[in-house]
């Protein structure tokens, strides 16, 4: 899933993507979403090897702050394209100064990379320009034990008018010690709809793939409506 919008101050899961679903503020508690990115990086590894994607998502958001959604997006981790679908749902409120949310997320590949769907209860939190969280995976169908670890941190600040500036460290232990784990950094600016980011990781080639420590550069566009 990826770079979800923000949602009651605070992101519904620290993607450090240029893309994604999310549930955002509006005048409706209805809306819709679509995105397209130059290559989908979630959490600082691509998720198309380095190709394109094209996303869409239905959002609902009680006043309550209660909310509920679903995303797709094409995927290509192999040689075999495929899809990706989220389920989520979760809860934001305010404890004084700082903005949390916390949820549960089903990440689904019907036709693709094969059997790797997983399941993550989330908590995150903000305060005015920070954030960060922490995604704990409750059941895999990828093998290994079921306590991968994601946790990140951020920073965002408006350059000027309209014009953002947000800076994100993520690290990811796969089942502690495991020689897949790793941490990634992304730098992005963001104006409108537009999205400009620049991603780096120090996943080891031997474990992840020729070239996947990379420097990566995306150029993304997403924007929502009401319904």
């Amino acid at each position: 899933m990826k770079k979800l919008h923000k949602i009651i101050a605070t992101s519904l899961l620290a993607s450090a993507s240029t893309m994604g679903s999310g549930v955002v503020l509006a005048e409706s508690p209805l809306t819709a979403n679509v995105g397209v990115t130059s290559n989908y990086i979630w959490r600082g590894t691509t998720q198309t090897n380095d190709a394109s994607a094209v996303s869409g998502g239905i959002d609902y958001a009680h006043a309550s702050g209660f909310y509920v959604g679903t995303w797709v997006s094409n995927v290509t981790w192999t040689a075999t394209d495929g899809y990706e679908q989220d389920l989520y749902a979760g809860y934001g409120f305010d404890a004084g100064p700082v903005g949390l949310d916390v949820g549960y997320i089903k990440y689904m590949y019907p036709v693709g990379p094969g059997q790797d769907d997983f399941d993550e209860v989330y908590l995150n939190a903000s305060y005015k320009m920070f954030s960060a969280g922490l995604a704990l995976t409750t059941s895999t169908e990828a093998g290994g034990q079921d306590s991968h670890q994601y946790i990140y941190v951020g920073a965002e600040f408006e350059v000027k008018k309209d014009l953002n500036l947000a800076i994100t460290f993520g690290d990811y232990d796969f089942d502690g010690g495991s020689a897949a784990d790793y941490s990634h950094t992304q730098i992005s600016l963001s104006k409108g709809d537009f999205t400009f980011a620049l991603d780096d990781n120090d996943t080891d080639n031997a474990v992840w793939g020729v070239g996947s420590d990379d420097m990566r550069f995306t150029v993304s566009w997403s924007h929502s409506i009401d319904l």
